[in-house]
């Protein structure tokens, strides 16, 4: 695994893969395999976060391409962390809770941008990680530290929100939620006020603990990188 994970030829093989998909990935979510133009794309947790990790697939790539040797991937190596954890909270939130919403059609589940956002670019995303990163890195306060990306989404919303008015009138794309508010988890209309709290606690602590875990598993793989070099 060591002398894969500095693979660059593979590394170069990886990142472009995943970045031709990513754009796929964008394309639809702005509604363009279906003629149509989504306006609210840029409310989506979904889209921005996989947005964020297509520009650091895009580092990743450029400084590939750059190096002369085979090495690890050193790429914001924090930011990684961080955007790599709002792709599987996408990844646990679709598949756990929205997918099987009754207000949702189930067909939208099988539109290609769906299944690459939420199921195959959130493993792919991992899986560079795990593989052409050094291991055994992570600080014990990041997991703290990437609970600001969720919370600045939050902010971004309700901020949104404010702009509209709070006018829960205007549906987005689908026609399933407000497009103010873009999950039925932070619609207070829906889930009243207490509850939206509650689902904010929920996944903030969720996301905090995911941080933890991911910590354990880098710390899990540094030292079987350090038995395998020994």
């Amino acid at each position: 695994m060591k002398t894969l994970g500095k693979n660059r030829s593979l590394q170069l093989i990886f990142q472009s893969f995943y970045l031709a998909l990513a754009v796929v990935a964008c394309a639809g979510s702005v509604g363009f395999f279906d003629r149509t133009f989504n306006g609210d794309f840029y409310i989506y947790f979904t889209n921005l976060s996989n947005y964020l990790c297509a520009g650091i697939m895009l580092l990743e790539l450029i400084q590939t391409v750059r190096k002369q040797a085979d090495s690890y991937v050193t790429t914001a190596p924090a930011l990684r962390v961080i955007s790599m954890l709002g792709l599987v909270l996408t990844f646990l939130v679709f598949n756990l809770l929205l997918a099987n919403d009754p207000a949702r059609d189930p067909a939208l589940n099988y539109k290609v941008e769906c299944v690459l956002c939420h199921i195959v670019l959130p493993i792919l995303y991992v899986a560079d990680w795990v593989i052409f990163y050094e291991h055994g890195k992570i600080n014990r306060k990041l997991p703290l530290l990437c609970a600001l990306f969720p919370l600045v989404y939050l902010l971004y919303v309700f901020a949104h929100a404010a702009v509209w008015k709070f006018d829960s009138s205007v549906m987005n794309y689908a026609g399933t939620d407000p497009i103010i508010y873009p999950y039925f988890f932070l619609n207070p209309e829906r889930v009243g006020l207490s509850g939206m709290l509650i689902w904010v606690l929920a996944l903030l602590l969720g996301f905090i603990l995911l941080g933890y875990l991911f910590m354990a598993l880098d710390r899990l793989l540094g030292k079987s990188h350090e038995g395998a070099s020994t």
